[in-house]
């Protein structure tokens, strides 16, 4: 393999999911980038259609299509699964990306809420992961890339739910990295600090709040979509290819920080 060639993802199928905006957009446009054709999943159909055209513009020689599905129903995983057998597609590379959160004291959580959380940020990437096995398993050097966050490896005024959803996500990063080693299936992850995303938004949008996370941030500002999916797709290149179990911190250092 050229040194060129470790740095490209051409001819491989990649699937982002969450992907209509934010950080899943700014994946699915990176991946495409390096040459790979995507399939975006989101919920939002509308805004699901708008990207992938944008993607498709951007990137007229890539393959770039779209599925709408909430992913923490069964049923629409099954049918994603079926969508994409019957294009004739064979995934080499998933993107873990799709997440929620509710902001909330630990005794003020309804069972609905939280119950949400886990089936939305744990169930789903656990099931896609199974689904997309025996299509990563064919290519013998396939890559899944978990998006967690700091919340998952330290306290964040995230909730608690929000925070345990993303350290199981590590932890399932760390389990199948070595159950499908064997398989030829590199599984990492990246935890983010606070990125500026239509979700942070409204909590950066309180000055106080805002001080305070750039207090605790070394490099002084708030991260940007495009700074993630620069780490997500290394961990997705060939060149990437003796790393697997790895969480990276995409955060401006604030895991580090010290007094």
């Amino acid at each position: 393999m050229t040194t060129a060639s470790r740095w490209r993802l051409d001819g491989r199928m990649a699937l982002v999911t969450g992907a209509s905006k934010g950080i899943g957009f700014a994946c699915a446009r990176e991946l495409a980038g390096l040459g790979a054709d995507v399939i975006l999943v989101a919920r939002d159909e509308t805004h699901l259609e708008t990207s992938c055209a944008e993607l498709a513009e951007e990137f007229p020689d890539r393959d770039i299509d779209g599925f709408a599905a909430d992913l923490a129903v069964q049923e629409q995983r099954l049918e994603l699964f079926d969508w994409i057998a019957d294009r004739g597609t064979s995934l080499s590379v998933l993107v873990n990306n799709v997440g929620t959160n509710v902001r909330k004291a630990t005794l003020d959580y309804t069972e609905a809420e939280y119950r949400g959380l886990i089936e939305t940020n744990v169930i789903s990437a656990f099931e896609l992961c199974r689904l997309a096995y025996p299509q990563l398993a064919e290519h013998g050097s396939a890559a899944i890339v978990n998006v967690g966050s700091v919340s998952g490896l330290t306290h964040v005024r995230t909730g608690s739910p929000y925070g345990l959803t993303k350290a199981a996500l590590h932890q399932l990063t760390h389990n199948l990295a070595c159950e499908w080693a064997e398989d030829g299936i590199r599984v990492n992850a990246v935890a983010p600090w606070y990125i500026r995303t239509q979700r942070s938004e409204p909590v950066l949008a309180d000055p106080e709040y805002l001080e305070e996370v750039l207090s605790r941030t070394p490099m002084g500002r708030i991260g940007e979509p495009e700074e993630v999916a620069a780490a997500v797709a290394f961990l997705c290149l060939p060149a990437a290819s003796y790393v697997t179990g790895e969480c990276i911190a995409v955060d401006g250092g604030f895991l580090r920080y010290g007094f």
